[in-house]
Order: C-alpha cells, then structure tokens, then sequence
C-alpha cells in the first residue's frame, strides 16, 4: 500500500546512528544521507527522515508506531539490542505476542525523537 513514510526529527546525526544501529540489525541499510536528511530500506528507500524545526511531538496514547519485518528472530532480539544502546528507550522486551498469531514474534523501541518503532517476524522458531 505505501511506497514510503516520512518523519521529521531535531537532530540528523543522532538519528543517523540510531536508525544505522537498530535498522542495519534488520538488514536495513540508509541508501540516502545529507545534512537534511536520510532514506532507509533494501532495494529503495522507504523510511524518509528529514531534520525539521518542529517534528510531531511524541504521544504514547496515540497508538503511531512503525513496524519493520525482520528476517529472523534473533533479528528481532537485534534490533531491540541495538535500538537500546543507540539511545533509544524499551517500549517492549522480544517475545512471542499470540495474541497478534502464534508465530508473531516482535520487539519495541522507542527512538531519541520518541517516535514508537516494533520489529516482528511470523516465521516459526
């Protein structure tokens, strides 16, 4: 349905490590980069990030999140690793969430702009 999705953040070089930390755990690489903004993907971007004055700021109660495919399980427990010590906060431990299919296996981190990101996987262990 999207060709891509676009957000707004303060900081571009702290974003950058961040998202090369905790997407590059997925198999997601940053395909576009300047001083105003960077594009994430496989074979085409389809996260754009672009430094703005204002970004959208932060609601948990919201429900927004993004939710990026992960390969593998232990790209999944990656990503949540890599999203922690990138600077980014826990908003769920890896696990098994039955109650999204049996073999949904996902992981939350929220990122320094607070924006609520998951990785999951349906593939069986």
């Amino acid at each position: 349905m999207f060709d891509h999705v676009s957000i707004g953040v303060r900081e571009i070089a702290r974003t950058k490590g961040f998202y090369d930390a905790a997407l590059g755990a997925l198999g997601y690489d940053c395909l576009s980069a300047d001083e105003s903004s960077l594009g994430y993907g496989k074979d085409g971007v389809g996260l754009w990030i672009g430094a703005v004055p204002a970004p959208v700021p932060p609601d948990r109660d919201s429900n927004l999140h993004f939710c990026f495919v992960a390969p593998t399980r232990q790209s999944v427990d990656a990503f949540h690793a890599a999203g922690l010590a990138a600077g980014g906060a826990d908003n769920g431990k890896p696990g098994l969430r039955e109650s999204y299919g049996p073999d949904y296996y996902a992981a939350f981190v929220v990122d320094p702009d607070g924006y609520r990101l998951e990785a999951y996987c349906s593939k069986p262990a």
